[in-house]
């Protein structure tokens, strides 16, 4: 089924290599016109990219934990394109300029963990609360959320302000397709594991070698997962969490096993 006269706002798409400008570029792909965000001006860059690729598309640059700032967004893309269907909610996880807090939560200061709940949960919150007139006043929309395995599903030491912002980002999705299912709008997340983007560690690198799949994923494989589920054909799911982690939240035991192929010293899938 293709996408009716679409647009989609996606935030937190000013990396290059990062899940948010893969999911711009795949949906620009299927004709969708694109709205993009970031609080820097690389934002512009990757308007600038897709633009050059042929694509309808266009930038802002914004805090959208401000209230303002969010609905100037929103105000804007209603102007370019004169609609709106699809929102993605990829800001979070790291700020360009902004310390992560990554630390014991006894040592954990207050602003710290207000950060890291207003990085990812507040941005999401903010910009369903914008768009749903929107949505509802048009009966249709799709709100995809991405959260993280970090929080909903497992975490790591000194994480807490980031597993539990990601962690409201699962109970907003829900609380709100409960909301929402009677207006023809779908609010689904997707929980991505270890992926290979920008702002990957070297330890991130090599945890993801002992996942099943034996290898970091890609962006444009969670971007795929957020194709699907901002598609129209999708009208019957809403309310879930799409994990794409290669498997690894399955696995208790993550010692090196080879039975499932994977060996500490092995070099052969690290990406």
């Amino acid at each position: 089924m293709p996408y009716p006269r679409s647009v989609a706002l996606i935030t937190g798409a000013g990396s290059a290599q990062g899940i948010g400008f893969a999911t711009a570029k795949l949906l620009a792909q299927a004709g969708i016109a694109i709205a993009i965000t970031s609080t820097t001006a690389r934002i512009h860059d990757r308007a600038h990219e897709l633009r050059q690729a042929g694509f309808n598309a266009f930038s802002v640059e914004a805090d959208l934990t401000d209230w303002s700032a969010v609905t100037h967004v929103v105000h804007e893309t209603l102007a370019t394109f004169g609609h709106l269907e699809i929102l993605i909610n990829n800001a979070g996880m790291t700020q360009v300029g902004t310390a992560m807090g990554d630390q014991p939560v006894e040592t954990l200061s207050l602003e710290e963990w207000e950060q890291g709940l207003a990085r990812n949960a507040t941005t999401a919150f903010l910009c369903c609360k914008a768009v749903l007139p929107v949505m509802k006043a048009q009966r249709y929309g799709r709100i995809v959320n991405v959260a993280s395995v970090t929080g909903p599903v497992v975490t790591n030491p000194f994480e807490a302000a980031y597993a539990a912002g990601k962690a409201a980002m699962v109970g907003l999705t829900r609380t709100l397709a409960l909301e929402t299912a009677t207006w023809g709008i779908t609010v689904n997340a997707v929980a991505p594991g270890w992926i290979a983007t920008a702002s990957s560690t070297p330890e991130e690198h090599h945890a993801a070698r002992y996942s099943p799949v034996g290898r970091a994923g890609t962006p444009e494989e969670v971007a795929s997962a957020i194709r699907w589920l901002a598609a129209p054909e999708a009208s019957y799911v809403t309310g879930q969490i799409l994990i794409v982690d290669g498997g690894n939240s399955l696995m208790e035991n993550k010692a090196p096993s080879l039975s499932l192929g994977i060996a500490p010293d092995s070099e052969s899938n690290e990406t």
